[in-house]
């Protein structure tokens, strides 16, 4: 994010990606319980609010098949791409607030129309590249990272009409620490990057960020943070739906994010699966808040 960039802030309500319900009231306690907009004037980061995109009030026609709730994803997904692709169009930053990791879908769908090689780092315990032939549950939101490469539903892949929006030399996972036989054979297939929680353990949260940012910034003209919160260890961010023991602490998450600060590349942004009905105290909404103010440029000192 360059100092000349206002932030526009889009709230996605929207859990149906997911299986189990309340990532849908993750935007108003990031916003408002939480004081997303207080702690970006506290930070001068000039910010708008982009609007609110959910679901139409008429019943959407089902979809057979394995895909949950397709119908839905699609139609938040296509309102959401287009928003984004606005905002992008109008030079400022999107930071795009979820709802479940579905989501994604939209966001990198109309950011991939401004970008030739748009790069995505993927903050997440999984790698969410089930299709949905290989989905155990069935959940999109496990799909979406898969969706956006090429791989899967084609109602969904073809989304404005760009196949496949990012390539697999431009995606970087970090914090994956549960991964599906199906997802670890497409990632070593495609030479996907895939910074586990063994490797993070084993060279350092900044050894890891320093060979992101060295690569991404070598190959990509743009660089999309997609930060599902469950990337943390639950302690941390007990408020969201598929926990995972042995995730990020609380400082190798900021950690990253200021070393992405830093480094200038990050060009948008989402924050997904936090889900107050399963939070303490808003805890976890008011660790994105925190989180998102350290991408975005507040510093210790």
């Amino acid at each position: 994010m360059s100092q000349q960039q206002q932030v526009a802030i889009v709230a996605v309500p929207f859990g149906k990606g997911a299986g189990t319900a309340g990532a849908e009231l993750g935007p108003a306690h990031i916003l408002n319980a939480a004081g997303l907009i207080e702690k970006l004037a506290e930070m001068k980061v000039g910010c708008r609010l982009a609007g609110e995109v959910s679901l139409p009030a008429v019943p959407l026609p089902t979809h057979a098949g394995n895909a949950k709730h397709l119908s839905e994803v699609h139609e938040v997904a296509s309102q959401l791409a287009e928003r984004v692709s606005d905002i992008v169009a109008a030079g400022d930053f999107p930071l795009v607030l979820g709802g479940d990791h579905s989501i994604s879908i939209g966001t990198v769908a109309g950011l991939a129309g401004h970008y030739e090689n748009l790069g995505v780092i993927w903050f997440d315990a999984h790698s969410d590249l089930n299709t949905e032939d290989t989905s155990p549950s069935g959940n999109i939101h496990g799909m979406s990272l898969g969706i956006s490469l090429g791989r899967g539903i084609p109602l969904l892949t073809g989304l404005r009409g760009i196949l496949p929006k990012i390539k697999p030399e431009h995606v970087v996972i970090i914090g994956a620490r549960s991964l599906d036989t199906c997802e670890k054979e497409f990632i070593r297939k495609l030479g996907i990057t895939c910074y586990t929680m063994h490797d993070i353990d084993r060279l350092g949260i900044a050894k890891v960020m320093e060979k992101v940012i060295q690569r991404l910034a070598q190959t990509t003209d743009g660089v999309h943070v997609s930060f599902d919160i469950d990337s943390l260890d639950p302690i941390e961010a007990p408020g969201t739906g598929t926990p995972v023991k042995g995730g990020l602490s609380y400082r190798e998450a900021h950690l990253a994010l200021e070393l992405l600060y830093q480094s200038g590349l990050v060009t948008s942004a989402e924050w997904v699966e936090v889900n107050p009905s399963l939070d303490h105290h808003d805890q976890t909404a008011k660790l994105a808040v925190e989180l998102i103010g350290t991408l975005l440029g507040d510093q210790i000192l």
